[in-house]
Formats: C-alpha cells, sequence, structure tokens
C-alpha cells in the first residue's frame, strides 16, 4: 500500500470516527434538551423531606423532573428505585440498639466512641453488601456527638473505627461517607462540623473508600466560605446536599445563599457526582419545589 493510500485511509478513519463522536454529542444534548436540563449536574433527592409523598410517587415525579437518584434510603426501598430505573447516590446508615438502649450507628452515636466499633463493624458489613448488590456507591456514616470529647481524640477514635469497617468497604467497592452538620441549629453537640476536621479524618484513614459529603445548608452555618472551600477540598467531597439558609427551606430567592454560583464552582472542579436537594418544603405543593430547586442547581 503506498503512503498516499495508507494517509486517505487513516483521513477517512478519522472521519468516519469524528462523524460518529459528533452523532453521538448531538443525541446526548438532544435528550438533555427534551428532558429540559443541561446535562452538567447529576440531579437527586433525599427522600425524607419527603413524607407526604409516598417513595413511588417521589420517584415517578421526580423521574419526569430530570432526578436520576433517590438519597438516603433503605435496602427496603431498592426495589422500588429499580422499578423506576433509579440509583441512589448515597444509602442512608444502618442502627442497632447498643449500651444504655442508645442507636448505635445514628448521627448521635457513632464511630468516635470505641464502645460502638465492633456494632458498627456488624451491621455496616450486611449493609455495605446489599448497597453494593443495589449498584449503589455511597453509603453515609457519622463521627456522633462529643459528649465533653476532644477534637484530638474524636480523630483518633472515628479513624480506629473507620479502619474496621473500611476493609469490607473497599471489598465491595463502596465509599463510607460521612456527613459535615451544624451543631449550632440542628445537631447539637455533633463532633464532624467543620471541614477542616472532616479532612483531616479522611487524611488520617488513609483510604480512598472514606469522604465527606458537604452538606451546603450546615457548612455556611457553621464556617461560610462555600466556594472557595469546594475549590479548596473537593477532591475530599463525595457527595453535596442543598439547603436554603436560614430556615432549611427552598434555595430560591427567600433565602442568602446563591445556589446557581455554587453549583458552577461544584461543575468547575470536574465533579461528576451527584447533587441532592435536602430542604424542607415550605409551601403545599412540595414537588414543585423540588422541581424549582432542580432547575436553579442545573447550571
Amino acid at each position: 500500500m503506498s503512503q498516499s493510500s495508507f494517509s486517505r485511509r487513516r483521513f477517512l478513519e478519522a472521519g468516519t470516527f469524528a462523524t460518529v463522536a459528533a452523532s453521538l454529542q448531538h443525541r446526548l444534548e438532544a435528550a438533555d434538551q427534551a428532558s429540559g436540563l443541561k446535562g452538567r449536574i447529576n440531579h437527586s433527592a433525599c427522600k425524607w423531606c419527603y413524607p407526604k409523598v409516598p417513595l413511588d410517587e417521589l420517584c415517578r415525579a421526580g423521574k419526569e423532573m430530570g432526578l436520576t437518584s433517590i438519597d438516603l434510603v433503605d435496602p427496603a426501598d431498592f426495589a422500588t428505585l429499580k422499578a423506576h430505573g433509579l440509583t441512589s447516590a448515597m444509602i442512608s446508615f444502618p442502627f442497632t440498639k447498643g449500651p444504655g438502649d442508645v442507636k448505635v450507628g445514628s448521627i448521635e452515636h457513632a464511630f468516635n466512641n470505641p464502645e460502638y466499633h465492633d456494632l458498627l463493624v456488624q451491621i455496616y458489613e450486611p449493609h455495605i453488601k446489599a448497597s453494593a448488590e443495589f449498584g449503589a456507591k455511597h453509603v453515609i456514616c457519622f463521627s456522633g456527638n462529643r459528649r465533653g470529647m476532644d477534637e484530638e481524640t474524636g480523630l483518633k477514635n472515628c479513624a480506629e473505627g473507620l479502619k474496621k469497617v473500611l476493609p469490607i468497604a473497599e471489598k465491595h467497592g463502596i465509599t463510607l461517607v460521612m456527613e459535615l452538620l451544624n451543631s449550632k441549629v440542628n445537631h447539637k453537640d455533633y463532633m464532624c462540623d467543620k471541614s477542616a476536621w472532616g479532612v483531616e479524618l479522611c487524611k488520617r484513614t488513609g483510604s480512598d473508600n472514606f469522604k465527606l459529603l458537604y452538606d451546603i445548608y450546615h457548612m455556611q452555618i457553621m464556617e461560610g466560605d462555600v466556594i472557595a472551600t469546594i475549590k479548596r477540598d473537593n477532591q475530599y467531597f463525595a457527595h453535596y446536599h442543598t439547603g436554603g439558609v436560614p430556615g432549611r427551606h427552598e434555595i430560591d430567592e427567600t433565602q442568602e445563599l446563591y445556589y446557581p454560583a455554587i453549583m458552577k464552582a461544584i461543575v468547575d472542579t470536574g465533579y461528576k457526582g451527584h447533587v441532592a436537594q435536602e430542604f424542607i418544603p415550605a409551601r403545599p405543593d412540595a414537588l414543585g419545589s423540588l422541581r424549582q430547586a432542580v432547575g436553579i442547581c442545573d447550571v
């Protein structure tokens, strides 16, 4: 084959590939336009925020408005999500009764207490396995409340407890994700209430299967500097939650955060995961508020 023939063939192959790629890109863009979304943000919503909406209805309505996930569901919910072609970007936490009848695994009673570590291994192992079989990638976890514990001891205890569960998570391809929550308004005494503390814990676990849930509502209350923090520490954030400040209601002009700029900052980091709406609708039309929030965040 002559050099000129070879060059022509390579040119034609490249042209064919470019045509196929352009066609695929066109179809993807057309699909996004058909759903009314830009396709740069993967949208989710937290189940608990809609107690009056049956999960089946939330899934149906959510999918119509562009959701691909419902957050904070339990294994008992997996069949319903699967029936609607939805995933869960963040699986809820397992829990069991512990010493003094406390709810081990909950926000208040978790990894910063060594007394709970063995119980946490017992409850997280089947929960992680079920989540992986469903096809999920993230399972939530918590630090627990301080109860007089200093920051360093809390970091040490959490790291030790997490290192007992992380081999299970790694085996099943699951990332344990500790949520950053405010201790001023909603979760008094919660330990993992600052992004810097959570980032340090990520470093101490030494595992890519442990990261943070950066809750924008909670961190605005605790420390502000939301966009700067996302730009600086995004490699430690596996997931994002929204909420209006103050009040944790709709994320529109009634509150102090400007979510389009926050979403753009998230997109600009190269993040490919989900952003989940976790506000409590104040209006009668809860699903209408959810639809509005998806539109606000679709940058």
